[in-house]
């Protein structure tokens, strides 16, 4: 056992940890920081992993659209009214403040932010805003991020401790004091233990992409600040809103952008189009392709966009037992290019990168996309999709974001005293919906005011020991971990529940029928199995996070953002959005053992001077 003392203790080492460790060092000079990580300091997690097409980090700058002194405000605006009016005000006007400084740090570290001519950075628009906001290095931004942070702090008296499971919060009086954690790397229990006693402790873990059986985490994220945070009583909120989009299997590329606005055709396994199924019978396909085509600019799963339909469609054709493939080889039943729609088609044509003879165009998706995305292509071969020899994309609805998670203020505190979080670990922030862009954003505005914040108390405070007996209690607890079921059986499980009931479709009686389903785990037990100690209790982080998840779907009988509620699983739309009757959320809290939730309002958006213009 090794005892680590320290005056800032933050769990988690993606984009939130990083910019917190340097934040919290930088306000406490002479204090001692520790960042703990499960994997490597800069090589786990989702910021050190995460590619996509052209990954964006939403900002508003003083020239960006619409211009003026407080075009923030309407950044602000968008992230509360795209939020669906279920998240904080208050947290929404922080992150549009300053995202300025927040941009201008990572640029003076280096981050290779495109850039125009003039030295102005480039910015697009992205999913859910009106205004081009999003900035960008390529595909690897957060990855960018994440070196630029990494060298910052390894220039700095910060204690990075690796290949350590942080498995459990210890409170003192309400406050939270420290941590228990597990190094990876020995064999013995007893060497196993690291103990960290720390005045102020930041989470910054994360999501739990591993609750779902397809998403695109890092294996290693599974929830590991939600459920201790749970379990140490702390409140949690937004459970229920989780981005959900349509990916490629093999590659787990989200399938938006140009590989929609070519307008492929949606097959199954032999090879039939079964959108129309899906659809009323009445529909035009050329309303269907349309929809594709729109696709492209509106990928995670809303209630507020009819683009959900397509989500649905592919989620009721995999559940009667299909496999679901993007086929670019030829056009789908009845398209032309020319019924898209007049404003899709100039999106179109403004996007051309490798102009092809109109009636390529005309021709097949597979032309089309050479046509606005060549690189793509080269791109899908090189990860073992080649759509070049006919080859189709096999794709599925998959987790990419958790849109709540433990509830925080506008000092990045939690509902403990002595406990911080930020980054996907932390709810408030983002309501239903999420524009494009703001995950990274958030990471840097809510990691360095939860470093600050937590390095002052830091200062005011005396540190308290972690006793003995609770190290005793421990390490009993882990020696009796191995009753039950499997642990990599019981993670299937889990899986299969969270993805057939409170993925794309949910319903009362899917709902009801998984959390019983979750309870028998529960009851059951886990057993260590080949995986090890670290994979098992991560296991049982799961089934925290699963039933918070399901009990907050159940909870919102109601559509809003991606949560689609339905009345049956046979019906061909969710129920609509009782607004403004639901503006409120969900907060989950462990009280003596039992899951509780209640409604609550958020915190109201309110500017100062109103909307601009």
């Amino acid at each position: 056992m090794e005892r680590i003392e320290c005056d800032v203790l933050i769990i988690g080492s993606g984009g939130a940890g990083l910019r917190a460790a340097v934040e919290a060092k930088e306000t406490f000079k002479r204090g001692k920081i520790v960042l703990v990580s499960k994997g490597v300091i800069g090589e786990s997690g989702v910021t050190a992993t995460a590619c996509s097409d052209r990954m964006a980090f939403h900002v508003t700058l003083p020239y960006t659209e619409p211009g003026g002194p407080d075009n923030w405000k309407y950044h602000a605006e968008d992230i509360y009214r795209i939020g669906g009016y279920v998240s904080d005000g208050d947290l929404a006007l922080i992150l549009a403040k300053e995202a300025q400084a927040a941009f201008e740090y990572l640029d003076r570290l280096g981050v290779p932010f495109v850039k125009r001519e003039d030295g102005r950075a480039e910015q697009f628009i992205t999913d859910g805003s009106e205004y081009a906001r999003a900035c960008y290095t390529g595909p690897r931004t957060a990855n960018h991020i994440e070196e630029a942070l990494l060298k910052k702090a390894s220039s700095m008296d910060i204690t990075m401790v690796h290949h350590c499971m942080v498995s459990e919060l210890l409170k003192s009086r309400g406050r939270v004091i420290g941590a228990f954690g597990l190094d990876e790397r020995e064999e013995e229990l007893e060497k196993r233990l690291r103990v960290f006693s720390s005045k102020a402790t930041i989470l910054t873990t994360g999501g739990a992409g591993e609750a779902f059986g397809l998403h695109v985490f890092p294996v290693c994220m599974t929830g590991d600040g939600y459920a201790m945070a749970y379990r140490a009583g702390a409140e949690l909120v937004n459970m229920e809103f989780i981005q959900i989009g349509l990916c490629s299997v093999r590659t787990k590329l989200a399938c938006s952008g140009s590989m929609m606005r070519a307008v492929p055709r949606f097959v199954n396994e032999e090879g039939e189009e079964f959108l129309k199924n899906y659809f009323h019978h009445d529909t035009p396909l050329s309303e269907i392709y349309n929809l594709i085509f729109e696709k492209g600019a509106s990928w995670p799963v809303s209630r507020e966009k009819k683009t959900h339909l397509l989500d649905v469609a592919v989620f009721k054709e995999m559940v009667r037992g299909h496999r679901v493939f993007l086929d670019y080889r030829t056009n789908p039943e009845g398209f032309r290019f020319q019924d898209l729609d007049p404003g899709w088609r100039r999106r179109y044509e403004n996007e051309i990168k490798r102009p092809v003879p109109d009636q390529w165009r005309e021709r097949s998706p597979l032309d089309r996309l050479s046509e606005i995305n060549p690189e793509l292509i080269d791109w899908l071969k090189e990860h073992g999709v080649d759509l070049k020899s006919g080859e189709r994309m096999e794709i599925a609805p998959a987790v990419q974001h958790f849109q709540g998670g433990v509830k925080i203020g506008e000092r990045g505190d939690t509902s403990l005293r002595g406990l911080y979080a930020a980054g996907e670990c932390a709810g408030g922030q983002h309501g239903a919906n999420r524009p494009g862009g703001n995950a990274l954003l958030d990471s840097q505005v809510f990691g360095r005011i939860a470093g600050h914040e937590a390095a002052l108390e830091a200062k005011r405070i005396d540190r308290q020991e972690v006793s003995q007996r609770e190290i005793d209690l421990y390490l009993k607890r882990l020696k009796g971990l191995n009753r039950g079921k499997r642990a990599s059986e019981v993670r299937k499980e889990i899986q299969s529940i969270t993805s057939r009931f409170a993925a794309v479709v949910r319903t009362e009686q899917g709902l009801r029928e998984g959390l019983k389903g979750l309870q028998a785990l529960r009851r059951d037990g886990i057993a260590l199995d080949e995986n090890g100690l670290v994979f098992a209790l991560e296991t049982e982080n799961l089934i925290d996070v699963s039933e918070m998840v399901l009990r907050a779907c159940l909870a919102r009988k109601e559509s809003r953002g991606p949560h689609l509620f339905f009345n049956r699983f046979e019906d061909p739309s969710p129920l609509p959005s009782r607004d403004p009757k639901w503006r409120k959320y969900i907060v989950i809290q462990n009280r003596s053992g039992e899951m509780i939730l209640k409604k609550e309002n958020p915190v109201t958006l309110t500017l100062d001077q109103g909307r601009p213009g």
